[in-house]
């Protein structure tokens, strides 16, 4: 069969496989998932997007220093633990300077030796990492890494960009909805102090007959004596004045 007929297929192949990935990824995001659970779900359909990789992780920054957030198995991990050890390495280069690395292990040995030396014994023979941005709080990189041989090529680099692209923006949705969810919570949690806080100012309002002001100075007073949460002192002291209405 001619080379570039077979050429044509295997580029047609690889772009249904992800158009596979893609569509599989985004049929599994729910709205309510933590930000963790998606970026596993992305993790482990990268493999399926770009065909020569083996082993994916992703590396995020937190403070300038790296960390896997989620990885296909352990030897992805070490792989990565090796570059975060050295301080150098296509993900962390990706990381850190916005562009893709496509690396076979002979570049790798000359561009970062302390990694290589490390990862010698992983079998890696080609990594690809494509840098990841979700928002300030979460960044760093897609990663994968290529034991079979085959080698990472332009179409693979390609498939990988073009996944990470929309995988960044369903995490961001993610990322949105779990910032709502958590922004929903602290305004729950700050309702209800308020809530306590004021049926105790009432309640010492009506024993003492002082004012609004007086009975907040009280708690607040308390709160300090015993070193704890002023919403705490609100608590006790309304369960307390429940349990035994009729005490002066």
């Amino acid at each position: 069969m001619d080379e570039n007929l077979l050429e044509e297929r295997d580029a047609a192949r690889r772009v249904d496989d992800v158009t596979t990935a893609l569509d599989r990824l985004a049929g599994t995001f729910e709205a309510e998932e933590e930000l963790s659970v998606v970026l596993q779900r992305v993790c482990q359909q990268v493999v399926h997007a770009v065909p020569d990789a083996e082993l994916a992780s992703i590396t995020l920054l937190r403070d300038g220093a790296p960390y896997t957030a989620t990885a296909t198995g352990d030897s992805a991990l070490r792989i990565d633990q090796a570059q975060y050890t050295a301080g150098q390495g296509p993900c962390l280069e990706a990381a850190r300077t916005g562009e893709l690395q496509r690396v076979k292990v002979a570049e790798a040995a000359r561009r970062w030796p302390e990694f290589a030396a490390a990862a010698a014994e992983s079998a890696v023979l080609g990594y690809l990492s494509a840098p990841l941005f979700v928002d300030r709080g979460y960044h760093g990189s897609l990663n994968l890494y290529d034991t079979g041989g085959n080698s990472f090529g332009a179409l693979d680099a390609a498939l990988l960009e073009l996944y990470t692209t929309a995988a960044e923006g369903a995490l961001r949705s993610s990322r949105r909805n779990q910032a709502a969810r958590e922004t929903m919570t602290q305004l729950s949690t700050a309702l209800t102090s308020r809530a306590v806080i004021d049926q105790a100012k009432g309640i010492l309002m009506a024993l003492h007959r002082i004012t609004a002001d007086d009975a907040f100075e009280l708690l607040v007073k308390a709160s300090q004596e015993r070193n704890v949460k002023l919403r705490e002192v609100a608590e006790d002291f309304v369960t307390s004045a429940l349990a035994a209405p009729d005490r002066p």
